[in-house]
């Protein structure tokens, strides 16, 4: 089941069928007790609507954060070691992602997501910057794995790779994030043979390309929300990126007028341009 947020409220979308909701507070609607029996009940019940415009697509968050776990794949795991290798930091990466303890980090605010469709930003100050594509849990309050969705860490490289301290700088600015287009709502794993892809073009043509199968993540999803959790509350819930498997060649950066798809199995697509 797909649930949509949508300048004109919330939608379901079944296998056969559009149905929109009632509920006009997502923050409660994230965190509603038996949220996929309620949705099947929607489904059984509700009247078919019309799709929801395209374009009133919004990022499926309210007042949830978006945090991030970082060298969970082996070839995140190689780029940072390489990018940072000068700066004296490229064992870190290494050892993170052996150790029993995750990267997990800040990514960002609500304000600094963008919705489908919308312009992320690219630093001023960076000369190399990537998409990070990353299957996304929606976690509920009580820390438990609601869906997921799709999202983009754009990240700067060079920041990053000059001192791993600069890591926020190199992650968190403004709409340094994207999320979306939905949250897949279901109460099973994904299946490791899901495919998450990219596809990024400029000027019309593609310049890279990339997948993953979900069976290369090294930390299983509820590894990963049980870090973010521990020791630590969100009131209404919480977003986590999983890691990226997929980084383009060290000659690529993005430009501005480029489009990012973003693409994982069952959930769908999420395009943004960069601004």
């Amino acid at each position: 089941m797909h649930l949509y947020r949508t300048r004109q409220g919330f939608f379901l979308h079944t296998q056969n069928a559009w149905h929109r909701l009632a509920d006009t507070d997502w923050d409660t609607l994230f965190n509603r007790k038996y949220l996929h029996s309620y949705l099947v009940d929607v489904a059984a019940t509700h009247t078919a609507v019309a799709a929801p415009a395209p374009d009133s697509l919004l990022a499926p968050l309210s007042t949830q954060e978006v945090w991030a776990a970082g060298v969970t794949y082996f070839r995140s795991r190689t780029a940072r070691m390489e990018e940072s290798k000068d700066a004296g930091g490229g064992t870190f990466y290494d050892r993170v992602y052996e150790a029993e303890r995750p990267e997990i980090f800040f990514k960002a605010t609500p304000q600094r997501v963008a919705h489908p469709g919308q312009p992320m930003h690219l630093r001023s100050d960076s000369k190399w910057m990537v998409p990070e594509p990353e299957l996304t849990l929606a976690i509920n309050a009580e820390g438990e794995i609601i869906g997921y969705t799709a999202g983009n860490d754009l990240s700067c490289r060079d920041i990053e790779g000059e001192n791993p301290l600069y890591l926020p700088q190199a992650k968190c600015f403004k709409l340094c994030a994207a999320v979306g287009p939905c949250l897949f709502i279901t109460p099973d794993p994904l299946s490791p043979e899901t495919i998450i892809s990219v596809r990024i073009e400029r000027d019309g043509h593609v310049v890279f390309r990339g997948e993953t199968p979900l069976s290369q993540l090294k930390r299983t999803p509820q590894e990963l929300a049980g870090f973010l959790y521990r020791d630590n509350t969100f009131p209404t819930g919480a977003l986590l990126m999983t890691g990226t498997g997929i980084v383009p060649g060290d000659e690529f950066t993005l430009h501005s007028g480029d489009v990012v798809s973003i693409s994982i199995d069952g959930i769908g697509t999420l395009t943004n341009p960069m601004g």
